[in-house]
């Protein structure tokens, strides 16, 4: 009888052990692939801004986004950003931002990114003109993820 008792104790650990590893893994494998949907949209969105396709570009933020640029203006909205774009008037300028790190809390749908960023006005060469740190939070909307607010510095 005891020995009965002990495999049974044994199973049931081992159990527990092994529902823990799937967690585990699975969580991983969902928190990775939300990654690579961020790092993936990052990249179209990044393209975007170098063909000056800028209704592709504004697609990836939420309707009530927050941009603080390098200089630090502050830019409340989309409709907000698409007359500051349109009033840069010929500006042939382009950002391209490259991820650091990205962060995933799947339980409230929000993830932070972080990196540095890089403008180019293809005009003066393929050098950057500026540049600096940026973070951004995304948030995960209907199995979407956008961009809710991002903030630029200038330290270039």
């Amino acid at each position: 009888m005891k020995m009965q008792k002990n495999n049974s104790s044994q199973y049931a650990i081992m159990l527990c052990v092994v529902i823990i590893l799937f967690q585990t893994c699975l969580t991983e494998v969902f928190a990775q692939s939300d990654e690579k949907q961020i790092l993936k949209i990052r990249e179209v969105s990044n393209e975007a801004l170098k063909t000056y396709e800028n209704e592709l570009f504004l697609s990836f933020l939420t309707e009530d986004v927050l941009i603080t640029t390098g200089n630090g203006t502050l830019i409340a909205g989309k409709e907000s950003l698409r007359k500051y774009i349109a009033d840069t008037g010929k500006s042939k300028k382009y950002w391209i931002r490259t991820p650091d790190e990205v962060k995933i809390n799947e339980v409230k749908g929000l993830a932070w990114e972080t990196g540095i960023w890089k403008a180019y006005d293809p005009e003066q060469g393929d050098t950057p003109v500026t540049g600096g740190k940026y973070s951004a939070m995304w948030t995960k909307q209907s199995g979407v993820w956008q961009i809710k607010s991002q903030l630029f510095v200038s330290l270039e």
